[in-house]
């Protein structure tokens, strides 16, 4: 759902830009609270998960394909502050590097695919595990319906600004009726791979997985066919083993990414996706203007002067999640470190999870 230059006319992209900026000024704020010695560093591969997978178009339906946006995953993962911010790390990689995503419609960008997407899934994530079983497969689960319903209104916010700030004069109507209806099924592959790594996630650190905090389920010994509670062990000093574990999923989900975006990517549809299609047949992309990045050596997600397609496609997949991990990293180190007394790290961080 990248909009280009040109779509939205100057002053709706300006006034966009002006509230993705506030959002993100929020949420580098909110993210002190988030983030602690063990997220941060995971907040930075969670950025560079979704870059890889976005490269990963899926078809949809008939010459339609789509991909993931990430916020629900990312908000559930690492907290929805974070979340914004690691979205956001995506589109400029995306935009600056690549040509994906117009730079005048970046603050369009991080508002419909990073703030929409990130509060929408985490509210109703939130809102469905207040009344689902306290358990793994309810985290799971409530992932999938968060993530399903977090991209049709991603579609639904784009209607309402190219509503207002549109550059060609076609019904509202039919423009809702295409994005809604085709994003409803590019949320059914977000949701699947939302749950997936949700759930890949919480099998072996549920600590790691924001929200999951809170969760608790007490250990049960059966006795003479009963269950009872355990008594409660005693403390052990487990935190070398902890950051062993830490280390190991950090090196798993990077090596992931590397392997999606440099090698699985080649194989990935190559259909237009949603926007791309609705805009072709609905005739909203007259005006597309080039992207000042056009030149990029890296644009179109290729290397120049690299004639080979699929060593070309890797090497900028894996350039790509090496720049996003490498940025995302620095940001959320500088966040973590600017924590002051008055924005006290998450205080569920040392609960044990699910």
């Amino acid at each position: 759902m990248h909009v280009p230059d040109g779509f939205i006319n100057a002053p709706v992209s300006a006034a966009a830009g002006v509230v993705a900026a506030g959002a993100v000024a929020v949420s580098l704020r909110g993210a002190r609270r988030e983030l602690d010695e063990r997220t941060a560093p995971l907040a930075g591969l969670v950025a560079a998960f979704i870059f890889a997978v976005q490269m990963l178009n899926f078809p949809v339906a008939a010459g339609t394909s789509g991909h993931l946006l990430g916020g629900a995953l990312a908000a559930i993962l690492v907290g929805p502050y974070t979340g914004v911010l690691c979205v956001t790390v995506v589109l400029l990689m995306q935009g600056i590097l690549f040509a994906d995503g117009g730079l005048t419609a970046l603050g369009v960008n991080v508002l419909d695919m990073g703030i929409t997407t990130t509060v929408v899934a985490y509210a109703l994530f939130r809102g469905l595990l207040k009344v689902l079983p306290k358990t793994r497969r309810s985290v799971t689960g409530a992932s999938f319906v968060a993530a399903l319903v977090s991209v049709p209104a991603a579609a639904c916010v784009f209607t309402l600004i190219y509503w207002i700030g549109g550059t060609t004069d076609i019904p509202i109507g039919k423009v809702f009726t295409a994005m809604v209806g085709v994003h409803v099924l590019i949320g059914v592959g977000e949701a699947v791979i939302t749950a997936l790594t949700v759930g890949a996630v919480i099998a072996v650190r549920p600590d790691l997985v924001h929200g999951a905090r809170g969760l608790t389920s007490s250990l049960k010994l059966r006795i003479d066919g009963e269950l009872v509670d355990a008594p409660a062990p005693a403390a052990a000093p487990a935190a070398p083993v902890a950051a062993r574990s830490h280390r190991r999923i950090w090196a798993a989900g990077l090596v992931t990414a590397l392997v999606l975006a440099g090698f699985v990517s080649y194989y990935a549809s190559s259909s237009p996706d949603g926007l791309e299609k609705v805009a072709a047949d609905q005739g909203i992309d007259k005006k597309t203007e080039e992207h000042a990045a056009k030149d990029s050596p890296l644009a179109d997600y290729g290397v120049k002067d690299v004639s080979d397609a699929r060593i070309s496609g890797g090497l900028a997949g894996v350039i790509g999640v090496a720049a996003t991990v490498v940025v995302g990293s620095g940001v959320f180190y500088v966040v973590r470190r600017r924590r002051t007394p008055d924005a006290p790290a998450d205080p569920t961080r040392d609960k044990e999870s699910v």
